[in-house]
């Protein structure tokens, strides 16, 4: 089944400048329509209009920035007033930047402590809100670091003891940091919480408490988050003073609305590999996402992507972080064109041209499909979310289905064969689950792709299945030589008189053949030849040795075989006697 297109972005920094006469990006209504979005839209403002510093809009419109979006309008004026926030927006509507212009413009540059830290749940999140500061404050000359696990820990503490502006990590590393006292949190003015609700479903709650108890009270701090659970609000009561809710979108509106044409279809899990090779042939694809449930799943569907002739590769948790950051610029230089992916990668990458989106399983919750739905369909572009729902994942389905309020209650019976599968998804008549040879791997490939030695404290896994380099490091190292053991052979505990001058001798004949053999001495050999058979018959007749055995009965010795023998003497007595 599928449905007209439903809107949303992916994580927009913000609008680019619209020419006088030309349609809104996302084409839905024009004047006089009465749809919400539209006059949000028309309602846009740049960022010099809200009150940011020239040297921060400046670095924006290099970057092609210069309207803001709603949540971005709503927030900064708050912001640089210094007020704190809650602000609650789907993803990709810019959230970044709606608390990143205001935090650059409220900190003082050029000390030694930071002023400001951004708490992010990911690696990936973390890298991709440092990039974004890193952007608008580059004519400030702000000095910003990020800080996650699986690097090493010598550079980040080197930035440190340096002096940084502002601190992106997630909550593992920061609190690593603080402990071993080269972190610094006393001179914090401004704390972000992005993500929120992602960090309470990674049980990440008791780390930022515990973060948040090291920074001054007097401070700024600001929420952003997708949704709000009861967690959430209860920590920006106890955190947060007298915060402004800001929300970017209307009650009304569904959280699944984006530029996105979402297609759920009901599939076979061994007819689900042949279905997404064929909707990869599609007309019009671009760079390709493909999420599964679990880290096993996206091994296996790398790989037979990666057979059947697509540039593909995997990132999830078990990777090295060496090798997941590697799989990404591989995935934004175009290297490859398929990343397959857990949810790891469900928020905070930031890829252009990435066209289409495939749920491998069905995701766990509404939330999850929002966010990975949105990796696609980026600032007015149109995008495509394909979701293959097994036949024991329709309970789970129609549950998100009704959260979201989307029309696909009962997905359309689906195989890799079906006409309307083809139609749907532009797919060409006769495509194979193999692209023709002249179209398999175009791509440079993953290979291409230099691998960073970033000194990862976690160990590292090969994507390929073959030995990583630990292990021909491992190999390449000499063994060290096996260690002689010297044995004594014993019996009930004591020694064996017989081994003992086995072995004696043995190592007597063995050194009287070294001398016979350096001296050319003849008459050594017979010595020790008769030497070795007195051992052995030694030997021998400890093996032979009889033990005496006593059969008792009742603990008393019993004379066993002559009383057998003399009953059965007697009873044949007195049969004889009787038969007479």
């Amino acid at each position: 089944m599928t449905a007209g297109p439903f809107r949303a972005s992916a994580r927009p920094r913000g609008r680019r400048a619209r020419q006088d006469g030309e349609t809104p990006a996302d084409g839905r209504a024009a004047p006089g329509s009465e749809d919400p979005a539209y006059w949000r839209l028309k309602a846009l403002t740049t960022f010099r209009e809200l009150g940011v510093v020239p040297e921060i809009a400046d670095a924006l419109q290099a970057e092609g920035i210069v309207e803001a979006f709603p949540i971005q309008e709503l927030a900064l004026p708050i912001a640089l007033g210094g007020h704190d926030i809650i602000g609650q927006a789907r993803t990709g509507t810019g959230k970044t930047l709606a608390f990143g212009a205001a935090l650059l413009q409220r900190i003082e540059h050029g000390g030694r402590k930071p002023q400001a830290l951004v708490v992010a749940p990911t690696r990936e999140l973390a890298l991709q809100v440092t990039d974004d500061l890193l952007v608008a404050g580059g004519k400030l000359g702000t000095r910003v670091l990020s800080v996650y696990g699986g690097r090493a820990y010598e550079p980040q503490i080197s930035a440190l003891r340096e002096g940084v502006d502002v601190v992106v990590g997630t909550p593992g590393r920061l609190l690593d940091l603080v402990k071993q006292k080269h972190l610094d949190l006393s001179q914090v003015g401004v704390l972000v919480l992005d993500e929120a609700d992602r960090m309470l479903d990674l049980g990440f709650l008791p780390d930022i408490e515990r973060i948040i108890d090291r920074i001054p009270a007097q401070r700024q701090t600001m929420l952003f988050s997708a949704t709000m659970p009861g967690e959430i609000v209860s920590l920006s009561r106890r955190y947060l003073t007298r915060p402004t809710n800001v929300r970017a979108e209307s009650h009304a509106e569904s959280d699944a609305t984006p530029q996105v044409v979402q297609h759920v279809f009901q599939a076979h899990q061994m007819d689900k590999p042949e279905m997404v090779a064929r909707l990869l042939q599609a007309e019009g694809r671009g760079l390709t996402m493909v999420f599964c449930q679990t880290k096993r799943a996206c091994d296996r569907v790398a790989a037979d992507l990666a057979q059947r002739g697509f540039d593909a590769a995997a990132v999830h948790g078990d990777l090295g972080q060496s090798q997941r950051e590697r799989a990404l610029r591989a995935f934004r230089n175009g290297k490859i064109d398929v990343l397959v992916a857990t949810d790891v990668a469900a928020r905070g990458l930031d890829v252009d041209d990435v066209t289409h989106v495939v749920n491998f399983e069905c995701p766990d919750s509404a939330d999850t499909y929002v966010h990975r739905i949105g990796r696609t369909g980026r600032a007015g572009k149109e995008g495509v979310a394909v979701t293959l729902v097994d036949w024991a994942d329709l309970t789970r389905w129609k549950l998100i289905n009704g959260t979201l309020d989307l029309p696909f209650a009962a997905p359309e019976e689906t195989y890799s064969t079906s006409p309307h599968f083809f139609e749907a998804l532009g797919i060409p008549a006769g495509t194979k689950g193999r692209p023709p040879k002249e179209h398999r791997h175009e791509r440079a490939g993953l290979d291409a792709e230099e691998l960073e030695d970033i000194g990862e404290t976690g160990k590292t896994r090969s994507q390929s299945g073959g030995r990583d380099r630990d292990r021909d490091r491992d190999h390449e190292r000499e063994r060290p030589r096996p260690r002689r053991r010297k044995r004594t052979r014993t019996r009930a505990g004591q020694p064996v008189e017989g081994a003992q001058q086995v072995k004696g001798q043995s190592t007597r004949v063995q050194s009287a053949q070294v001398q016979s053999a350096q001296a050319e001495s003849a008459q050594a050999q017979p010595v020790a030849a008769e030497q070795g058979e007195n051992v052995v018959d030694a030997v021998a007749t400890e093996r032979k040795r009889s033990r005496s055995r006593r059969r008792t009965r009742g603990g008393k010795p019993t004379g066993v075989a002559g009383g057998v023998g003399n009953g059965v003497g007697k009873a044949k007595a007195d049969g004889a006697s009787q038969s007479a």
